[in-house]
């Protein structure tokens, strides 16, 4: 309101001051790096959070299937085999899991 006649409705959750799309290279650049040296993690594409998303969600028990359409894929292969990485904890549980089945 406070643009009047400026405002441009696209229809967005999140837009420029104008009411515009964002442009990928500004949120990077003016936000997202900031934010990762703020947070004293290294650099990394924005892309790779859709990653951490689906192994942070597989490594939490949370079904393919599930993370699959939140990622908006048609396939959990597709999901399993592109974004979602085996973790420190997911090889520990494997191994008890292991352990388990053959009596140890």
């Amino acid at each position: 309101m406070s643009c009047g006649e400026a405002w441009q409705d696209f229809g967005l959750v999140f837009t420029t001051e104008i009411g515009t799309p964002l442009s990928p290279q500004n949120l990077t650049t003016r936000s997202f790096y900031p934010l990762l040296v703020r947070a004293g993690l290294p650099r990394f594409r924005f892309h790779d959070l859709r990653h951490s998303c689906a192994t942070l969600l597989l490594e939490a028990g949370a079904h393919p299937r599930v993370v699959a359409e939140r990622l908006g894929h048609s396939d959990p292969g597709l999901t399993l085999r592109v974004y979602a990485h085996a973790t420190a904890t997911m090889q520990g549980e494997a191994t008890a899991a292991m352990d388990r089945v053959l009596g140890a």
